[in-house]
């Protein structure tokens, strides 16, 4: 059944941080809302690019070569093999495109791994 998708409200199902929840699919691409405060982990994908949407709130993106600030309404894609670490001072609201494949740490495994959910 198609039906629409209220971000305010999927974003209010869950208050954990670095646990991104999927509210789509297109093709073999998952739509996920994730909440982000502090700093996650310097990592990179392999085989998958990631764009990171902000929906309210601030976040940066480490890279070994600078720093990407992006506000809301602002985006990026992150392609696959570059090193990022992204970094929340407070809290924002963000949405990530990417395969489904995607592990949220990347290369590496940590506390910080985890499965994305259906929500």
């Amino acid at each position: 059944m198609i039906q629409k998708i209220n971000l305010k409200g999927k974003f209010q199902l869950f208050s954990d941080y670095w646990h991104p929840r999927i509210i789509g699919q297109v093709n073999d691409t998952h739509i996920k809302l994730a909440r982000l405060k502090g700093r996650f982990e310097w990592h990179h994908h392999d085989t998958e690019d990631e764009m990171f949407l902000v929906i309210q709130g601030n976040l940066a993106i480490e890279l070994e070569d600078g720093v990407i600030a992006l506000s809301e309404g602002e985006t990026v894609v992150i392609p696959r093999g570059v090193e990022h670490c992204p970094v929340a001072a407070e809290e924002a609201l963000v949405m990530l495109i990417e395969p489904a494949s995607t592990v949220n740490t990347g290369n590496i495994k940590s506390e910080k791994t985890v499965d994305a959910q259906w929500i």
